[in-house]
């Protein structure tokens, strides 16, 4: 027989709505609940920003490209020790040659290196070259980086403000820049210093007022291509004054170019300055300077060789290495120019 009490309590069963679980009833096994999707979300977001945060900056990269060059390197070394010799200068004067850089003793002139105490030997008038060496190559490296900080300043500045305002500023501005860099630098460079007979930093203030042009042309260029970048877009479109963009977010994205472009110029500046020494219308005797060491060792060169290939030298080593460096950050900045 069919049991039919059993079949009705079926039905009932099948027909009776369906309730949810208890608040206490533990999920299902595998099932994620929304917490545990909050919880798996901030925790990739603390990982994100753990990692942001350990993500090198511009200068570690470019530092770490600049160590794995081993040429650039080496001339750092050897630029260290020629400014660490220059920046010692009283101190060989006092404990190693026992001679001023003004010092003069007839007797002794023209010593071969090496005799009667003089180390790397006496000018034609009987000055010591090693102390003449240190103090002279102090005077050429700083006219050199002083005026390379002064074109970095005046050139930077005249190059950001014509390239962030454009118009008739950028005309009038770059309509100058043409005209100085159509001028000859070393005729210039030479009348403006036989009309002043300038002191060190007033000689420093001419190879700057001569330098700017070059590098305002190329931070007005980069200027003009990072205006108009997306994320200035947004900052001018939020209410940030030119000031705080350009301060902000133009010129730390051409500091690299403007460094490696100072750190390329200072060896011609340093040229620039033996040159105008040398020729006499440059640092003045008998304040020492490396270009008028070589003007006054170049009537003894036949007797005295070593007059001028000692100062030569330092010039042409402190010329190149920072060359080299300079070279070197540049490839740092930007790997691609290496390529």
């Amino acid at each position: 027989m069919i049991d039919v009490a059993s079949e009705e309590r079926e039905s009932r069963s099948q027909l009776a709505p369906t309730t949810d679980p208890p608040a206490n009833t533990a999920p299902f096994r595998g099932t994620p609940t929304l917490s545990a999707h909050a919880a798996a979300e901030s925790h990739d977001g603390l990982l994100d920003r753990r990692s942001l945060h350990k993500t090198p900056g511009l200068y570690i990269r470019a530092w770490r490209r600049f160590r794995d060059n081993r040429v650039a390197m080496t001339a750092l070394v050897v630029l260290s020790m020629i400014v660490v010799f220059v920046l010692s200068a009283g101190l060989i004067s006092t404990h190693v040659t026992g001679f001023t850089p003004q010092e003069n003793h007839l007797a002794d002139k023209l010593k071969p290196p090496m005799t009667d105490g003089y180390i790397l030997g006496s000018d034609g008038n009987g000055r010591d070259i090693l102390t003449r060496l240190a103090y002279g190559g102090r005077i050429s490296i700083m006219i050199a980086v002083l005026s390379a900080l002064a074109t970095f300043f005046v050139g930077g500045a005249i190059g950001l403000l014509s390239g962030y305002a454009g118009g008739k500023v950028d005309t009038v501005v770059m309509r100058l820049v043409d005209v100085l860099l159509s001028i000859p630098g070393l005729p210039l460079l030479i009348l403006i210093a036989s009309l002043y007979s300038p002191g060190p930093v007033g000689l420093a203030l001419i190879l700057a007022f001569v330098s700017w042009p070059g590098i305002a042309r190329i931070v007005r260029g980069e200027v003009l291509s990072l205006r108009g970048r997306e994320y200035v877009d947004a900052a001018r479109t939020l209410g940030a004054s030119s000031t705080r963009i350009v301060l902000r977010h133009i010129l730390p994205n051409i500091m690299p170019l403007m460094v490696v472009y100072i750190s390329l110029i200072i060896p011609g500046l340093i040229l620039a300055e033996t040159g105008l020494s040398f020729l006499g219308i440059g640092v003045q005797v008998p304040t020492p300077s490396w270009g008028n060491m070589l003007g006054d060792a170049q009537q003894f060169f036949r007797t005295n060789v070593s007059n001028v290939i000692i100062p030569g030298l330092m010039i042409y080593l402190t010329s190149l290495t920072m060359y080299l460096v300079g070279s070197g950050l540049r490839d740092a900045f930007d790997p691609r120019l290496s390529e």
